[in-house]
């Protein structure tokens, strides 16, 4: 086992790699036989990962953030109206946005008016699926877990049919980097029939590979304020 400051040392092409996965294939990481070892190297460097990239998105101005928030939203209202016909009366589950994520609130309202169900995902109980309550722009909310707001518990619980994933990072292949609580993938590995997720989040925030791990739940498609980045299931 090498020092951990080692692991953050090393390069090889990858953002940040994992200490033993310098020199290796990206692949290294067997889904079905991951070594304990392994696993706590991929979680040291997702943690390194998760740290650079939300200070780096923090670093924006507000205005680039606003910039990149509706290019962002663009992109995803072609995607819904190509593949979904818009979405009308359908079930979507969006975000509200913390911690520098791309603000989707306006395109949020947006879907309202023209006849989506938009909901919120929250966490009712720890280290289970999320819950989805539905959420109109006239909506009071109420402050959830980790002071998120959310739809109050008289807010209607609905099971979306469309997903949206805020994203610390991503790459390629369709994974995603999230804030390693593991709800998301909870989620997706729980509903049945599993919705369709989409990753939005910043075009700088590709990674070579996040390492999948057996719990790491590829997504539908992955969009950024550049557009359709990652559409592995397509």
């Amino acid at each position: 086992m090498t020092d951990e400051n080692d692991s953050f040392r090393c390069q090889s092409g990858f953002s940040s790699p994992p200490c033993s996965a310098a020199d290796i294939a990206p692949d290294y990481f067997d889904p079905l036989g991951v070594h304990p070892e392994q696993a706590r190297d991929v979680a040291r460097w997702r943690t390194a990962e998760r740290r650079r990239l939300r200070d780096a998105r923090r670093a924006l101005s507000v205005a680039e953030r606003q910039e990149i928030g509706n290019a962002l939203a663009g992109h995803l209202r072609q995607v819904l109206t190509d593949r979904f016909g818009g979405a009308r009366g359908m079930i979507l589950s969006a975000y509200w946005p913390i911690k520098g994520e791309p603000d989707l609130r306006p395109l949020m309202a947006e879907l309202h008016a023209a006849g989506v169900t938009v909901a919120l995902p929250l966490v009712e109980v720890r280290a289970a699926p999320l819950t989805f309550r539905r959420w109109t722009p006239e909506t009071q909310m109420v402050r959830g877990d980790w002071d998120i707001p959310v739809p109050p518990p008289d807010a209607a619980i609905v099971t979306p049919k469309i997903t949206l994933a805020p994203l610390v990072g991503w790459s390629a292949d369709g994974y995603r980097l999230g804030y390693g609580g593991g709800y998301f993938d909870r989620t997706l590995a729980a509903l049945k029939p599993a919705p369709f997720a989409i990753g939005t989040g910043f075009d700088a925030a590709q990674l070579q590979t996040i390492y999948p791990q057996p719990h790491d739940i590829p997504l539908d498609l992955i969009v950024t304020e550049v557009g359709v980045r990652a559409a592995p299931a397509a």
